[in-house]
């Protein structure tokens, strides 16, 4: 059926939707027959229609500095060792929902990245069998709070604002794509503002999933986010940051775009204590 519709029988559902429909038997494969007709009245998705792409990760797994310019541009050396850190699935958003920027920080950062979707998943799975431990890629925005990753030793609490990764638009299956030499690209408010190839990665896409699953088992449904390349905002001069107003758009070729406007977080939170560059007393 032509993209971006949906019949009205209901083997069918709208992204971030449910449907009842039994898994299809004989009566299941009628009914996709159907919906597969070009005939049939149907109705636009409106960006509002779609859910993250993976709606509850058990996991998400993260790689930073994970290209080379990247590294570089935060005067860093070249790691050795992949650079890891985790997301809960609270962070996930819609990839064409409002993002909110966090009250408690001044520096909200985009992070252009390309996402892997466990599929069977497993343990200690070798690079050589990795894609097909996989269900598929999506686009991502790793955004993140560069005052709270910064103000201790760990990254924690500046990646994991509720509602701060877009994820989507769908998930693209590995027979779709392959993404080891994709361009993957972030425009600001119409600016290219960061450009690379996927083919960059210090740590390839099998190579991560080889890493995680070196120490965990990969279960479906967890996501590896597998780095940024260079040009985020905080290594610009002068630094550049999101703010409510502005539009964010990631892609990655093949697997599609997302798109977030930038709001304010509603509420008063001028008296939070917790917040980097105040005064916290040593008696917490």
């Amino acid at each position: 059926m032509p993209p971006g519709t949906d019949c009205d029988c209901t083997c069918v559902a709208a992204p971030g939707t449910s449907t009842s429909a039994k898994p299809p038997g004989t009566t299941g494969w009628r009914r996709l027959a159907r919906c597969s007709r070009r005939d049939l009245d149907g109705r636009e998705y409106e960006p509002s229609d779609f859910g993250p792409a993976v709606p509850a990760p058990g996991r998400v797994l993260c790689v930073g500095l994970n290209y080379r310019e990247h590294v570089l541009e935060g005067g860093r050396e070249v790691p050795a060792w992949p650079d890891v850190f985790v997301r809960g699935r609270e962070t996930v958003l819609a990839p064409y929902a409002d993002l909110v920027k966090p009250a408690l920080t001044d520096r909200f950062d985009y992070e252009a990245e390309l996402g892997l979707v466990i599929g069977q998943g497993g343990r200690y799975i070798p690079a050589g069998k990795a894609i097909e431990a996989l269900a598929g890629y999506v686009v991502l925005n790793d955004a993140s709070a560069r005052d709270w990753q910064r103000v201790g030793t760990q990254w924690t609490p500046g990646k994991n604002f509720d509602g701060s990764m877009p994820i989507g638009p769908e998930v693209v299956t590995t027979d779709e794509v392959d993404v080891s030499d994709v361009a993957i690209t972030a425009v600001l408010n119409g600016e290219v503002m960061q450009s690379a190839r996927t083919s960059q990665m210090i740590v390839g896409v099998a190579s991560c999933v080889e890493f995680f699953s070196s120490f965990t088992t990969l279960h479906p449904g967890d996501v590896i986010a597998t780095g940024t390349p260079g040009g985020v905002g905080f290594a610009r001069t002068p630094p550049v940051w999101m703010t409510p107003g502005d539009v964010i758009e990631v892609t990655v070729e093949g697997v599609g775009t997302i798109r977030n406007r930038i709001v304010a977080e509603e509420g008063d939170h001028n008296g939070w204590r917790w917040r980097p560059g105040a005064t916290v007393t040593s008696t917490l």
